[in-house]
């Protein structure tokens, strides 16, 4: 048996006994607007929330808030006329100058603001990080209260790559100033549609 063998088989005889996971009953919080702690929430660290009725509500914010001379490119259908189509099979590195990607999230969460988005909304896991300005499409039905009932909610989807994202990128290390677009989207913005 080698050396590596005779580890790994004293690790695995070694083993603390199982135990059932904690109760985590008590971070329930009681039912609240969520659409109105969400938007407090995301506003309050440094995001933009338009509530829109539907997706032509959402085109013309987007037509009269950017810069629709710049490259803006969306994963979602709908937007076709406002934006450039972003598919799976571009080449990452073409994304560079992009202004605006507009995609759609799986769900939101109102205690932080975040957004849950996986590589198939994404497009490419690059497109949040790349933009300029980030735009998010949520349906209010998908706001959850808590991240324990975010995590409960996507504990048994299928994804490659995922992650949550709240508001536009900052840092407040440097002399306690707080820096919005310090290594990603230098605004974030969430259309809530009804």
């Amino acid at each position: 048996m080698s050396s590596r063998d005779s580890i790994l088989a004293a690790v695995l005889k070694n083993q603390p006994p199982l135990t059932s996971l904690p109760d985590i009953s008590g971070f329930k919080v009681p039912e609240e607007d969520l659409v109105e702690k969400y938007k407090d929430t995301f506003s309050g660290i440094g995001g933009i929330v338009y509530s829109a009725a539907n997706m032509e509500a959402v085109k013309n914010h987007i037509r009269e808030n950017f810069d629709t001379g710049k490259r803006i490119v969306s994963t979602l259908p709908a937007l076709s006329d406002v934006a450039e189509f972003c598919s799976a099979s571009v080449e990452p590195h073409s994304f560079e100058d992009v202004e605006l990607a507009i995609i759609e999230a799986r769900l939101a969460v109102a205690e932080n603001g975040a957004v849950w988005l996986t590589e198939e909304v994404m497009g490419h896991r690059i497109i949040p990080y790349i933009s300029q300005h980030l735009a998010v499409v949520v349906d209010e039905s998908v706001i959850v209260s808590t991240m324990h009932e975010a995590y409960a909610k996507i504990a048994d989807e299928e994804y490659g790559f995922g992650g949550f994202i709240g508001g536009p990128s900052k840092t407040a290390d440097i002399e306690q100033a707080l820096v919005l677009g310090a290594h990603g989207p230098l605004s974030m913005t969430v259309y809530l549609i009804k």
